[in-house]
């Protein structure tokens, strides 16, 4: 049986998770992506062997759409809190 493990997308400001043991291949995120930060995967296949998506980091705002419009909750978007050093201003 094939192990279909989360892959992360990380930046200093962003991450976004992709549960490809969830993720059908129906392409709504990428349909509903204002950014156009969504694209179907070349390289990881999805439960029922169809393609799964990547994201652009550079595209994406984490503006969370994709994760609200997705049935079946294939997608995760977590924001980092800016951490501002008062004594440096």
């Amino acid at each position: 049986m094939k192990d279909f493990k989360a892959k992360e997308f990380k930046d200093n400001q962003k991450k976004v998770i992709v549960f490809h043991g969830l993720c059908k291949g129906c392409g709504l995120c990428i349909e509903k992506c204002p950014f156009k930060a969504i694209k179907f995967s070349t390289k990881d296949l999805g439960v029922h062997s169809t393609p799964t998506v990547e994201i652009d980091l550079d595209k994406c705002t984490a503006c969370g759409i994709c994760e609200v419009t997705c049935p079946d909750s294939a997608l995760k978007i977590e924001k980092f809190k800016k951490i501002i050093n008062h004594e440096s201003c």
